[in-house]
Formats: structure tokens, C-alpha cells, sequence
């Protein structure tokens, strides 16, 4: 069957050997059945496989092959897609677990459902994987009646997820044993002899796994890789991080050749500046942490006597330094991401381009795309341009400088210093207005906590706590905020196919569960589905004791921002259109915005494909995923590393989790997070509401999402990552039940077992 559009397209591709039909084939259907692929032509399938014209005549008939025998097949627009499958034979889903270390399936869009796997019906699937599922429905009976449960089974793996593991070495009657890291596997893992690497017990090392550690206590098998060093030496816990979670980190040599090529050619004379508006002269600043290498924006403010306000938003032009397509570029669409851990960047571009020429330095001409925003004195758009450009920075702050300069009362003594005063304060003028006009739309904002780890001169961490949020944080964010929903109408309304983010809106169900934990709590909540009263929730509970329980009840009510080509608005944000547009240095789907927006400015054209662009966009939705994974597993890792050495120190908590067998609490000045055990909260029975998130027991006791608690350090397991606490006190802020004996537990779990009776199932803790 000839595809009409071979005649059409472009031939193009380098000659030599055509592949293996066998191992195209294996790689075609990896693709085609990868998350987010939607239906594409041979020529788009042979682009995104990497294949010359050879190659693309070995797919055509690879695909015929695949069509004739049933597994593939053309829809209405000619592009294949796999074969509709046997709805008897299961539904797409990701297998997990869940907090406790119970396994989970989620369900495949638009579904999206998580639901429990019983125990032995995984078919030795592994977090991440891509499996098969069965939906199991059983009655059971309730306090409320009998209920439909549904649970899922494993019928089929559709893709390994990983094979790789970080682990401990460790000796089992001479026999050499690696026990993997995390809550994942319960059991560890034979590796055979050790001196083919030269590896000692106590050393940490990355495994190969041959055979899964099995559920009946069977130990799985596999092969050491690399030895990382022993475990507690200085850096190997970023190398665990680095090794589990596969970070790309050293740089092809082509994309090395090619970065410093670049930067070499860069200077600040033409023709780099030709056609570029000139901002050299303004009095634009940059504001990042003080640590910060890279800077990705700049901006500048103006207002006039009407009050009329001029926002001028800089963004390091990565486009115009990085073609498309060339070895720099392909690196750099792979890492998706620069991941920032605690004393280590692993960027997504070389520091020659990230550090250097696309950075936008103090005092250094830098190309850049500019947003430049007419505001009115309410903050409504006016007008909005894109340009490219050319600034020099006048002034590199640190938040904390900047902080300062807002604060400040008293005119300074020098212009330069006082002109920069009365900048960053008409800065903070315009972010309020627009905060507030935000505000007024129903953006919600969520206060969460992010934890930061404090080093000593020897780079060991000497300590850690919670982020102080400053003004000078809020003044960038609305602008950026500003400058990519400008960006994103401008493309939607051109209708131009690009990368989205896209906060989906929340399950009604969830926000129902979350209305009824809200009043549980002492508030009123009488349309949890309506933004603006939720809005004005979190703003009243702000600072609050029982503030802190409602942000985090809310946080899990809602889905989880990610990269697509749907414009489904964004939640959060209450926006029609979102897109990123303001770190290219960073983030890929940003560069790519660019590119498109540039050409459509130049050219009249978007030169985007829609189903490249989705594959891009889970791609990147995916690099996210992993590069946030990897910095609260590195953080969490230092965290336990220094508590380990302060076992018995009493610390304020917060419940941060409630479950059928103890509660999560978080530390409220430092940065930890670890589990009580349901036997460590006093002989009693309790009921486990999951929607009011409270473990109720039948003597009055009452443990509640946000109440505050004082634990000690009791246990600490670096290797399983867990940490165990022990309730010392709890405030007496409506701990006793309205009823003593406390409602007809859901879930009774009796926190004290009966004398004489020695349980058979041993407990694992969070292991």
C-alpha cells in the first residue's frame, strides 16, 4: 500500500546498512505502544526511530508484515497505531506502590484510576512497568452496607521500566548478597562471586537484576555493574541517586565539540545583533538564588504618571545559539531537564552554554526573546509584543539582596543604589496587582514546604530546614507567570500546535472527599467544586495551625501538572492557556516554544508536527517525573544520614498522613518526614476514615491530617530509606471523639495484640 504522501515529503536520510528486520521490529512496537504515541505516518515513524531512506524501506515492510499478521493497524489518517486489543486480555495501566510498599496499578487516561493489586497477582511487575490489568469486583460488607471493592490484576507486561538498582553489599553465610535500596523489594539479591569488581561488603554498588526477589521470600539473582564505594563515604549518595534513577550526566563528545564551537564564535558585535531591538542601556536586573550559575530571565518595569505600567521580560535566547536537530540539540531533547540536587547540577545543556554565553550575566551582552506586556493600572493587558533582543544586566541580586532593597525605607546615598530601590519596589508594586488579579480569577495557591539542606566548609550537611518564602520570590514568579500566558495565547490564538502545561482539573469525587475533611477540621466548605470559595479557604487558613492540613488535604485532591499538546487550561492557575516559556536554559519544552514562536514571527509558519510534539511532550513529562524523584531521594537520603546520629532527639511535627496501620508526620522546623506506628498510639481500636483523613479510636483518641504532634528519632534505615518515630505528645486541640466509644470502625485495628497469641505474619515496618 503506497502512503500518498512518500511523493510529498522530503527523501532525505544517509546511506548504509538497513537494519535488522527483527531488531526494527522490536523497536517499532516499544514505540508504538509507548504512552502518549499517537497514530503517525511511515515517514514520521522513520524520523522519530532515527532511520535513513534505507531503513525507512526496511519499516514499510516491516509494518505490512505486522499489519497482515494483526498487530498493527491504519486509522482514517493513514498512520499505525497497534491493533485494537481483546478487551478480555486487560487494560493499560502503571503498576506501583503505594506508601506503605503495597503494590498499585494506575489506570491509563482518561480513566486514571489507582487501584489495589492482591497480593501474588503482580506477574513480578515492578514499579514503573507498563502492564496489563484485569478488574476484580467483589462485595464486602461495611458499617455503611455492603460495598463494591474493586481491585486489579496482572494479566500482561506490556515494558520493563528498569532493571538497574542501587544496593548494599553484604555477606549471608559466605554467600555474597546486594540488599537494594528502597521499600521496593523486600528480599536481596544473589550476585555471585565479587572480585570480578573488586567489590567488599559494605559497598554500595549498582545491580543488574537477572531474577526478581519473588513474594514467597525467595531471593532474586543478578550481577554487579559498578561499585559505587562504601556506603556513608562522602558523594556516594549522589552516585546511588545518579545511578538509580539513570540521570545522563557526562556529555557526548560531539555535543561537547559542538558547545564549545559555539561559544567560542559568540561575541556581542554583529551579525549576531542584527535585527535585534536594543535593551543594552535599561536598567534590567536578574533575581535568583544566590547560588544560582545560570540565569534564564531578566526583567524591567516602568510605570508613567497615569499609572499605566511597562513590563519587559528577558529570556536567554538558547534558539538562536543551539540549532535544531545538530548532536547539542538531540543531547539536550534527551535530558528533557537540568537536575538540580542538593550540591550538584546536572544540566541539560554544557556549562559552555548554561554558565556561559546563553546565561544572561551581569554586565555581558546576551541575546534574548522579550515579552513586553502594556498593563493598564488594574493590571489588564493591553498590548503584548515579542521580540528579539539584546540586553546587557545592570544588576545581578540574590533574593535576599533583593528582599532587602524592598524593605528598605530610606532613600540611599547613591543614585545608582536608589534608582535601584525605587526599581524593585515598583517591581513589587506591579507583582501585587497582578497577584491579586490573579487572585480574583480563582488561582489558587497552594503553601507547601520545600526543604533545603545546610552544608558545612567541608561540603558535609551540617543541618537543614524549610525555605522561607520571601516577596522577592512572589515578584519573579508573576512575572514569568505573566510572560508564558502571554506566550500561550498568542500561539493558541494563532493556532499553532505547541507543548502546553497543562494542570488538569481535579476528580469531583476527590474535592467532595476534600469538602468533607474541611469541615471535619472546623471550616465551612459548601461547594468544594467552586475555585473561588476554595480560594478564599486557603487564604483564610493561611499560617494556620490547621492551615497546613487543608493545603496538603487539597494538594492530593488534584492531578498533577504535565507537558501535553491539549489545550486543557491549567487548574491551579485558573488559565485558559499555559505553556513554559521562561527557562530554555533548563527545560527543553521551553526552547521548543521559542523556536516556534520565533518562526511564526519570522516566517508566518509554525513547522510543528502534533504527534512528534505529544511524544515530545510525555518524553519530557517523563524527564520531569525523574529529575523531581531524584532530588527529594537525594535530600531524603542526607536527611536520614544526619538524624541517624540523633536517635532519641525530641522534635514539633505535623500529621502529614493518615493509614490503616500508624500515621506520616513531617517536621515542622526540620525538614523530615517519617511514620508512628499504629502500636506507638496507645492500646485502642481505631477506625480509619480515609476521606476525613483520621485514625478514630473507640476510647476517644483522635489523629488527624495537620494536628500537631512533639516525636523523637526512634529508628533510622538508610538502606530501606525509612524512618521510624515515637509519639511523644500530641496538642489537645480537639483530640477527644464527640463520642468516647468513637463510631463502629471501617477498618478496626486493635494497636495491641492479645497475650499469649504470637502473631504469624512478621512485621516489616517500613521495609
Amino acid at each position: 500500500m503506497k502512503d500518498p504522501m512518500d511523493d510529498n515529503e522530503a527523501k532525505s536520510g544517509s546511506t548504509g546498512s538497513p537494519p535488522d528486520k527483527g531488531t526494527l521490529e522490536a523497536s517499532l512496537l516499544d514505540l508504538l505502544s509507548s504512552s502518549g504515541y499517537k497514530p503517525a505516518r511511515p515517514r514520521i515513524l522513520a524520523k522519530n526511530l532515527g532511520l535513513n531512506e534505507g531503513g525507512y524501506q526496511v519499516l514499510r515492510q516491516v509494518l505490512r508484515s505486522l499489519e497482515q499478521a494483526g498487530r498493527v493497524a491504519q486509522g482514517p489518517n493513514k498512520g499505525y497505531e497497534l491493533a485494537a486489543p481483546d478487551i478480555k486480555a486487560g487494560f493499560p495501566a502503571v503498576f506501583a506502590k503505594d506508601e506503605r510498599g503495597r503494590e498499585i496499578v494506575r489506570l491509563g487516561q482518561p480513566d486514571n484510576r489507582v487501584l489495589r493489586v492482591k497480593s501474588g497477582e503482580s506477574m513480578g511487575a515492578r514499579p514503573g512497568d507498563e502492564v496489563l490489568v484485569r478488574i476484580v469486583r467483589a462485595r464486602v460488607p461495611t458499617d455503611r452496607g455492603p460495598r463494591t471493592i474493586e481491585t486489579a490484576k496482572v494479566v500482561g507486561m506490556a515494558r520493563r521500566q528498569q532493571t538497574k538498582f542501587v544496593g548494599t553489599v553484604y555477606l549471608r553465610d559466605g554467600d555474597p548478597r546486594v540488599r537494594l535500596d528502597g521499600a521496593m523489594f523486600s528480599h536481596s539479591v544473589r550476585v555471585g562471586d565479587l572480585t570480578a569488581k573488586g567489590a567488599k561488603p559494605g559497598d554500595m554498588v549498582v545491580v543488574e537484576i537477572i531474577h526478581l526477589p519473588g513474594p514467597d521470600d525467595s531471593h532474586g539473582t543478578g550481577v554487579i555493574l559498578e561499585v559505587l564505594g562504601g556506603r556513608g563515604e562522602l558523594g556516594v549518595d549522589l552516585l546511588a541517586v545518579i545511578r538509580s534513577h539513570d540521570l545522563p550526566v557526562e556529555f557526548p563528545p560531539a555535543a561537547m565539540e559542538e558547545a564549545h564551537r559555539i561559544a567560542q564564535a559568540f561575541n556581542d558585535q554583529t551579525p549576531y545583533l542584527l535585527g535585534r531591538e536594543d535593551f543594552t542601556t535599561d536598567q534590567t536586573v536578574t533575581i535568583d538564588p544566590a547560588d544560582a550559575k545560570d540565569f534564564d530571565d531578566a526583567v524591567l518595569v516602568r510605570r508613567d504618571e497615569k499609572g499605566h505600567w511597562l513590563l519587559k521580560v528577558h529570556i536567554a535566547d538558547v534558539g538562536a545559539l543551539v540549532p535544531p536537530g545538530g548532536p547539542l540539540d538531540r543531547e539536550a531533547r534527551n535530558r528533557a531537564t537540568s537536575v538540580y540536587l542538593p550540591g550538584k547540577v546536572i544540566p541539560m545543556f554544557p556549562e559552555a552554554i548554561s554558565n556561559a554565553v546563553a546565561s544572561l550575566q551581569e554586565g555581558q551582552v546576551r541575546l534574548v526573546q522579550t515579552v513586553l506586556l502594556d498593563l493598564d493600572p488594574e493590571g489588564r493587558v493591553t498590548r503584548r509584543r515579542f521580540v528579539s533582543g539584546a540586553i546587557k544586566v545592570a544588576k545581578r541580586l540574590a533574593y535576599e539582596q533583593a528582599q532587602t532593597l524592598i524593605d528598605q525605607k530610606e532613600p540611599g546615598t547613591d543614585a545608582f543604589d536608589e534608582s535601584l530601590r525605587l526599581h524593585l519596589q515598583a517591581m513589587r508594586d506591579l507583582a501585587e496587582i497582578l497577584h491579586k488579579r490573579r487572585r480574583r480569577r480563582g488561582s489558587l495557591e497552594l503553601q507547601m514546604p520545600e526543604a533545603r539542606l545546610d552544608f558545612d566548609e567541608e561540603n558535609k550537611v551540617s543541618g537543614a530546614h524549610w525555605r522561607t518564602h520571601l516577596v522577592a520570590h512572589s515578584v519573579i514568579e508573576e512575572f514569568m507567570l505573566a510572560a508564558n500566558e502571554a506566550v500561550a495565547e498568542e500561539l493558541e490564538t494563532s493556532r499553532i500546535p505547541f507543548i502546553h502545561r497543562a494542570h488538569p482539573d481535579p476528580d469531583p469525587f476527590k474535592l467532595r472527599g476534600f469538602g468533607r475533611f474541611v469541615s471535619r477540621v472546623g471550616f465551612e466548605l459548601e461547594h468544594p467544586e467552586d475555585r473561588f470559595e476554595v480560594g478564599r479557604l486557603l487564604e483564610r487558613t493561611k499560617g494556620k495551625p490547621e492551615g497546613r492540613a487543608i493545603h496538603f488535604a487539597l494538594l492530593r485532591s488534584m492531578k498533577k501538572a504535565i507537558y501535553t499538546t491539549e489545550a486543557v487550561g491549567h487548574y491551579a492557575l485558573a488559565a485558559r492557556y499555559y505553556c513554559h516559556f521562561t527557562s530554555p536554559i533548563r527545560r527543553y519544552p521551553d526552547l521548543v516554544v521559542h523556536r516556534q514562536l520565533t518562526r511564526w514571527h519570522k516566517e508566518g509558519r509554525a513547522g510543528a508536527d502534533l504527534v512528534e510534539l505529544e511524544t515530545l511532550a510525555e518524553h519530557c513529562s517523563f524527564c520531569e517525573r525523574r529529575a523531581e524523584a531524584s532530588e527529594r531521594e537525594l535530600v531524603k537520603r542526607r536527611i536520614l544520614a544526619y538524624l541517624a546520629d540523633r536517635i532519641g532527639e525530641e522534635y514539633d511535627a505535623i500529621i502529614t498522613g493518615v493509614a490503616d496501620y500508624g500515621i506520616f508526620a513531617q517536621g515542622t522546623t526540620m525538614p523530615f518526614e517519617g511514620r508512628v506506628h499504629i502500636s506507638g498510639l496507645g492500646e485502642d481500636w481505631f477506625s480509619l476514615d480515609e476521606d476525613g483523613h483520621e485514625l478514630t479510636g473507640r476510647r476517644g483518641k483522635r489523629f488527624r491530617l495537620g494536628d500537631p504532634l512533639k516525636v523523637t528519632i526512634m529508628r533510622v534505615d538508610q538502606e530501606r530509606l525509612h524512618l521510624d518515630l515515637k509519639l511523644v505528645s500530641r496538642e489537645n486541640r480537639e483530640q477527644e471523639s464527640p463520642n468516647p466509644k468513637g463510631p463502629k470502625p471501617r477498618y478496626p485495628i486493635k494497636t495491641k495484640r492479645p497475650k499469649g497469641k504470637a502473631s504469624k505474619k512478621k512485621d516489616r515496618g517500613g521495609r
